[in-house]
């Protein structure tokens, strides 16, 4: 019997072993292809009675797909003036974001020049995951590159309403350790295939407390790569009923502009963001900026047609096409870029 025991505990001891080199390996494996993104912003500030524009800076996660193309989270580059890409050898190297989803939280960069030799990582199937699967991150928190964390896939969540783009999105819960810095760096399943894109915790402390979310693999290879939404480059956020009616926007709904990175798409057609923060019914807003009315003639209304036609015009820029808006400044309404 004491013999028995004996091999038993031999076996598990060897079991243990087994699994930590395989997860050794694998992250020797795939490391090379974890970047860190760096980016600079403008900010508001609230000074007294006014409010002032300052740079800050910004750190994400991120992972190389080809030699010029990384993946990241849409919150860490959506209004960035300038991003950088730091790799494993110290090199950096500027991107610029060439589509990106905010709803699913990803996005897709693309390096001024490719990076020489690079590791990439491919993307799995994320249907096929199941609760209760082995999976590890590795990413930059707190700024501390290129580290791991493990844990488990905890739960599944998905909103695929294929009839309103806009509310698409896919992610894995986990308990694997994600903290400030890990956005944008991918989870990898045991085979050293990537999953999920690192988005968010859930917390009450600012820290870890268990609950991490990864948009899926899946979800991103459909909005980045097969049908690639365009990068607007702005915070928005929607006005209607009394928000509307104070801000004296001349129908129902629109868009109010809170930022625009002048090198997107519409920063370069002349969107205006705002400059001065105010408080309206307990939520912080930045108002003097652009009100978006209408899109190619389309009047923007909060309805599930009008974001599909939306999200359609949006891609159609990538075929060369251009669109027109029709916005709110000081009053007036004006047009801004031009349709072919």
């Amino acid at each position: 019997m004491d013999s028995k025991i004996y091999i038993i505990a031999l076996f598990l001891l060897f079991s243990i072993s087994v699994k930590s080199q395989d997860l050794t390996v694998l992250y020797e494996k795939v490391n090379k292809a974890v970047v860190v993104v760096l980016t600079e912003q403008k900010e508001f500030i609230k000074s007294g009675s006014s409010t002032k524009s300052v740079t800050s800076s910004g750190l994400g996660s991120g992972f190389m797909i080809s030699d010029t193309e990384i993946i990241t989270a849409a919150h860490v580059v959506q209004i960035a003036d300038n991003i950088k890409v730091k790799f494993i050898d110290g090199e950096e190297i500027p991107a610029k974001v060439i589509s990106s989803y905010i709803h699913a939280d990803v996005a897709l960069l693309k390096l001024i020049w490719p990076k020489k030799n690079a590791k990439t990582v491919k993307l799995a199937d994320s249907d096929k995951v199941k609760i209760g699967e082995k999976v590890f991150v590795v990413g930059a928190p707190f700024g501390l590159g290129h580290s791991l964390s493990s844990g488990y896939i905890s739960g599944i969540m998905k909103d695929t309403n294929d009839k309103n783009p806009f509310t698409i999105s896919e992610y894995f819960q986990t308990d694997a350790a994600i903290n400030q810095g890990n956005s944008g760096g991918p989870m990898f399943n045991m085979n050293g295939d990537v999953i999920g894109v690192v988005s968010n915790i859930l917390s009450q402390s600012g820290g870890f407390q268990g609950i991490g979310f990864a948009a899926t693999s899946n979800i991103s290879q459909k909005l980045l790569i097969d049908n690639k939404m365009i990068w607007t480059g702005t915070k928005i956020i929607p006005l209607t009923g009394k928000m509307a009616n104070i801000l004296n926007v001349p129908q129902e709904s629109g868009l109010l502009v809170q930022q625009v990175v002048n090198t997107s798409p519409l920063g370069i057609i002349g969107l205006k963001g705002g400059d001065t923060e105010i408080s309206i019914a307990g939520e912080q807003i930045i108002i003097g900026g652009d009100i978006i009315l209408s899109i190619n003639g389309l009047k923007f209304e909060l309805n599930d047609d009008t974001l599909v036609k939306v999200a359609k015009m949006s891609s159609e820029q990538y075929e060369g096409k251009s669109f027109e808006l029709k916005v709110l400044r000081d009053g007036k309404i004006i047009t801004l870029g031009s349709r072919k």
